[in-house]
């Protein structure tokens, strides 16, 4: 059945005979529309048409235009209006088009109000070395040194060595001017002759007094004298005695007087007590020296052959340091170097630093090479417990669980799920972790979760021990 839209449409003009009016064309008659067949389904609506309902009656030209459905094929099929069709290949086209703008709204959706999954800082279960040590700042000095003073007072007359110089027991260090010294023992060996003579002249009136005595004594037996006579006699006899014993213990006085200056007059000459290197010297040539006042130091010499360091630690850790523990250390200009020995001492006697209280802890090393010198600063390592060739992983996956304990971390695995594991822990450092059960090597661990836009979220957040 055909509507009135569907007849063809009458030209505005001929060709060849000009424009023509509508007075000039007759439209064509309309043909009757044919009658309908009759069937069940036309005279049910036929019936339902008496009660109400809408005939079967066909679109008119305004409800196509209107179709919306109409309207997207027309527009795929080159449009209704134009009269022309798009070809196979532009079609194909467009409808490429449009699906592509369909999938990247899709995609757009899915970044916008999808839930994206979970990132997160990973660390691999290694294998390897781990020990526990207690960290000490020390100070390396040399086991064995001197420091040399002076004996006696003057001048500093000369310095016969140099900072740096290896000298030998007995070598001359420094000579002081010996002009005191020696007018010292002048005086005194005076002082000594001086009392030699009168300790002659007592000598000899004790002699005489003797004899006065003695000759008394028989004159009173004899009756020719008196008692007081013989009495003043002996008394003169004991003055004599006690003089010359007088004069004797002076002169043993004088003769160690001249023995002190004799030996001032070696102390100017000073000599190296043992052998070593000079490190320092703390009196130049020219300065006085009063050893009066106090005892004065020359210079120092040290064996650096070996050295000793102490190492002050905290009282939090001295109650795990022993006697006998293995220690290393490490020097600022040389990190990779250890150098290593055995705790020999640790000292009673605390020092207080800003107000913390820390003891010393005693050990030598061997300084062959001497690339160790004196007042330098040692990083300490005194080892607690060791373990070689185990499974490790970062500290930082474990918090602050303690050596020898069990702890719940998350294992990830390799499809993207994660697993809850409780593992044991052995040695801990302030870097790894021993693990004695609960992983394998190469597994991956989580130490935290990252969230875009937020902070990162550590795998301990919440944490307990299983």
């Amino acid at each position: 059945m055909e509507s009135k839209d569907t007849l063809p449409k009458a030209p505005d003009s001929m060709p060849g005979t000009g424009p023509q009016t509508n007075n000039d064309v007759k439209p064509p008659l309309k043909p009757d529309p044919p009658a309908a067949p009759v069937n069940s389904r036309n005279a049910v609506d036929q019936t339902d048409t008496g009660k109400g309902a809408k005939p079967d009656v066909p679109e008119t030209t305004e409800e196509k235009k209107t179709n919306p459905l109409r309207k997207i094929v027309a527009w795929f099929s080159g449009g209704a209006t134009s009269g022309k069709r798009r070809s196979l290949p532009q079609t194909l086209l467009l409808i490429a088009a449009v699906i592509a703008c369909i999938a990247t709204g899709v995609i757009v959706l899915r970044i916008l109000f999808v839930k994206a999954p979970p990132k997160y800082v990973t660390a691999v279960v290694t294998r390897g070395d781990v020990e526990s040590t207690i960290v000490a700042a020390g100070i390396l000095q040399p086991l064995n040194y001197v420091d040399v003073g002076a004996q006696t007072s003057g001048l500093l007359k000369s310095l016969k060595v140099a900072r740096g110089d290896k000298v030998a027991k007995g070598q001359l260090l420094a000579e002081i001017d010996p002009v005191l010294a020696a007018t010292a023992l002048a005086s005194a060996q005076a002082g000594l002759r001086d009392l030699t003579a009168q300790s002659e002249v007592k000598r000899a009136q004790l002699v005489l007094a003797k004899l006065e005595k003695d000759r008394n004594d028989t004159l009173l037996q004899k009756n020719q004298i008196s008692v007081e006579d013989r009495d003043i006699t002996k008394s003169s006899y004991d003055v004599a005695v006690a003089t010359v014993n007088s004069l004797s213990a002076q002169i043993m006085e004088a003769t160690s007087a001249v023995d002190a200056a004799k030996a001032n007059i070696g102390y100017t000459k000073i000599a190296a007590p043992a052998a070593g290197e000079v490190v320092s010297i703390t009196t130049l040539e020219g300065q006085t020296i009063n050893d009066k006042a106090q005892a004065p130091t020359i210079l120092r010499i040290a064996n650096l052959d070996t050295i000793t360091v102490c190492a002050q630690v905290s009282e939090a850790d001295i109650v795990n340091a022993k006697v006998g523990q293995d220690v290393y250390f490490t020097i600022l200009g040389l990190a990779g170097r250890r150098w290593g020995g055995k705790v020999r001492q640790i000292l009673p006697t605390p020092e207080l630093i800003n107000n913390v209280v820390f003891y010393d802890v005693l050990f030598d090393v061997a300084n062959p090479d001497r690339m160790l010198k004196i007042q330098m600063t040692a990083q300490v390592f005194i080892i607690l417990a060791q373990a070689k060739n185990v499974l490790l992983i970062p500290v930082s996956a474990i918090g602050n669980a303690a050596s020898n304990s069990a702890v719940l971390i998350r294992v990830l695995k390799p499809n993207g799920g994660v697993e809850p594991r409780a593992v044991k822990i052995g040695i801990r450092s302030e870097i790894m972790a021993e693990v004695t059960d609960g992983l394998a090597e190469k597994e991956q661990i989580i130490l935290a979760e990252v969230k875009t836009g937020k902070k990162t979220k550590s795998a301990l957040a919440g944490q307990k021990a299983p």
